[in-house]
This record gives C-alpha cells, structure tokens and sequence, in this order.
C-alpha cells in the first residue's frame, strides 16, 4: 500500500521494487511507466533501469572470478596486470585490495563521467588510459570513492581474461545466473531498446531523457531489470 500511494502524490514517472528472502522472491512490482507518453507500465521482468553504481557489485565479483582462477592478486601492484603506469604515491603502489576498498588514494573527477550523445564514445582502454586522476592521498589509507579506480579494475579483468568487460559480464556472471535481460554495452542493443525506461527529471517535466553513455563503464554503465538484480541479490545471498 505504501509505493503506490507515494508515486500518486509525487512527481515520480515510474519505479520498481523487488524483495528477495531466503532465496526467493517476496515481491516484485512496477509502479507508474516505463514511457509516459505511450503510457507503458513498468514491468519488473521487462522494464530495463540504470542501477547506476550498483554496476560496480559485478566488476568486484568478476575481479574475485579471476582472483580465484589465479590470474590476480588483491595485493599486487595494479602495474604488473596494465599496459600503461600508475605512478606510485609516497612510495606505495595502489593494488586491487585498495580499489575495491575505495581506498587507491584517486582524486574523484566528474568530467566526462557520462555523456548524452553516443557518438564520441571511448573504449575503456581510452577512458582509463587518458583520464588518470589525480592521486592525492597514499593507498590504503583514506576512504575516497573512485569511478576511475572501478574502470581501472575493469580494464584489468579485460586484459588478463582476454575478454571485452562487457562480453565478460554477460559470459560469467549474467548468462550463469539467468540474467537474461542485463548488459554493459553502450548504447544500447538494438533488441533491448523498447524495453528500456525512458527516463525523466519529473512527471510534470514529462520530457524522456536519452541513454546516458558511462565511459567509466564498469563503475555504472549497466541495464537491468528488478527480476534480474532479485538474481543476482539471491546469489550473493545464498
């Protein structure tokens, strides 16, 4: 009773809630539209959302895919996985241990976090090749949130899986749990466009926005549905 009544009175389009217990699904329903102009309801198992940093769950889980099949190491310098430096900070080298602790040391820079038009899109190698932060502070210590550092991590499973990132996720994580309406890519599959929500400031706006590219791709560049992040939410549970 408690979402319907707060999308009615607020100047929400659409939205979703899914709630997963002891390995199963409790409820899972869509509120308000996916397109307010062809008036299309959200559908928990179709609507594709933007999660946003949730993206940044999967590039951990697929850093521990390879930390467990021995091609990384949480502690190792990140230079010994690249084909480019990351210059060390008083002496001290970041490692995976402190990207996925949010403690490599990154100044956090918003430019170029995403773009509207998909026509300048740059490779993850280019982002993260080209857009190195500045470090200000030694590795391991501070708590700094970095989308930098996550792309760093992705680009580190791409190199040392010899798999695209996107190809990876939907490969070994997406594919294995079912997730059969999920991707990194950008833009968007052709065959996953209807299904994705518009996107709006506001229901009085009622102006949908375009799909926002993330070069820093694997810290928020995902699609998704409720259904399918219930799977996943049910994995990491179990």
């Amino acid at each position: 009773g408690f979402m319907p009544t707060i999308v009615a009175n607020s100047d929400v389009v659409g939205t979703v809630v899914t709630v997963v217990r002891d390995g199963e699904v409790i409820a899972s329903r869509g509120y308000g539209y996916a397109d307010l102009e062809a008036r299309t309801p959200v559908d928990p198992n179709r609507t594709l959302f933007r999660p946003g940093s949730i993206s940044k769950l999967f590039t951990w889980v697929a850093v521990m895919q390879q930390v467990e099949q021995g091609r990384l190491d949480l502690d190792a310098d990140v230079n010994t996985y690249i084909d480019f430096e990351i210059p060390a900070y008083e002496g001290a080298p970041i490692t995976l241990r402190n990207i996925l602790t949010h403690t490599p040391g990154f100044e956090e820079v918003l430019s170029n976090l995403i773009l509207k038009d998909p026509a300048p899109v740059l490779t993850l190698e280019d982002y993260v090749k080209n857009h190195v932060p500045t470090r200000i502070y030694p590795p391991g210590r501070t708590p700094a949130y970095s989308n930098y550092a996550t792309a760093l991590a992705g680009y580190i499973v791409q190199r040392v899986s010899g798999e695209e990132f996107a190809s990876y996720l939907g490969a070994h994580i997406f594919d294995p749990l079912g997730m059969r309406n999920s991707t990194f890519v950008q833009p968007l599959p052709e065959e996953m466009q209807a299904a994705m929500s518009r996107g709006y400031r506001s229901r009085r706006d009622g102006e949908p926005q375009p799909f926002e590219i993330v070069p820093a791709a694997p810290a928020g560049s995902m699609s998704t549905t409720a259904s399918d992040l219930a799977l996943f939410m049910n994995a990491m549970l179990n």
